[in-house]
């Protein structure tokens, strides 16, 4: 019995060594260099125990790669292994995928900035517009806003902000839109209002069940009429406003602003 087990035992060597001269000689010098590694962090912790270093589990991590690692794992656990892997890639990527977009080329920055410094009243949306319909470079107008020069602190831009004509022009401005409201019977009635900004007064309100141009167009001119004192007519895009404001800025000085 004695002698059969060794001979069993030493054809079994005798295959292992068969299926290792199969193999590529890299793999077999990868798997000889991992176990030198397990085998010196095994000596190393013996005599005093002490975390894995990083260059330690780097080599282990790019060595398990070039061979079958399972079967060479003695010191280490396969979840650590994994573990490894998995934070390898994870640092390859972070390295790999810088944050943010890459650069527009240096031409085009610079005749971003040319153009907003010889255009001062002309925005981020209007230089990307410019850029797109006569030169056909497609720039995003945060990527305009963000090669554009910056302005000093204390000096003013071309234009007026939205908020600074509002209030330079409270007096002369006023509102409109429609809300709907629901009855009692559930029958559907719509409301204009017309509002002064510098007062916030409500100067118009009326309710009609079918809204029309020419409806809209009478409410207006009863609050508008020919006053020189409102100016500015503020009003949505909706089609409703679009041939009873036309016709309402032909026969007065009135400007109207879509928002």
């Amino acid at each position: 019995m004695v002698l059969a087990r060794i001979g069993l035992r030493l054809l079994a060597d005798l295959a292992g060594l068969v299926a290792l001269s199969l193999r590529p000689r890299r793999f077999v010098e990868a798997e000889n260099l991992f176990l030198r590694r397990e085998l010196a962090l095994y000596q190393e912790r013996r005599v005093k125990l002490r975390r894995i270093d990083a260059t330690t589990r780097v080599s282990l991590t790019v060595l398990s790669r070039l061979f079958d690692w399972r079967d060479a794992l003695i010191v280490l656990r396969p979840e650590t292994l994994i573990r490894w892997h998995r934070a390898g890639w994870r640092l390859f990527w972070r390295v790999k995928s810088r944050p943010g977009r890459p650069p527009i080329p240096l031409e085009l920055r610079r005749l971003i900035r040319r153009m907003a410094t010889e255009n001062p009243i002309w925005g981020e949306e209007r230089i990307a517009n410019e850029l797109l319909l006569k030169l056909g470079l497609r720039v995003s107008p945060r990527t305009v806003r963000k090669y554009m020069p910056k302005r000093p602190q204390g000096h003013p831009r071309g234009d007026q902000r939205w908020s600074t004509f509002l209030r330079n022009h409270a007096g002369a401005i006023v509102a409109c839109d429609f809300f709907v409201a629901i009855t009692a019977t559930f029958h559907l009635l719509y409301v204009f209002v017309v509002i002064e900004h510098g007062s916030r007064r409500l100067v118009r309100v009326a309710v009609t069940a079918h809204p029309s141009a020419a409806w809209t167009l009478q409410q207006l001119r009863e609050v508008v009429g020919f006053d020189q004192a409102r100016r500015y007519l503020i009003h949505d895009r909706d089609s409703i406003f679009a041939r009873s404001l036309a016709h309402l800025t032909r026969l007065t000085t009135n400007r109207c602003l879509r928002r």
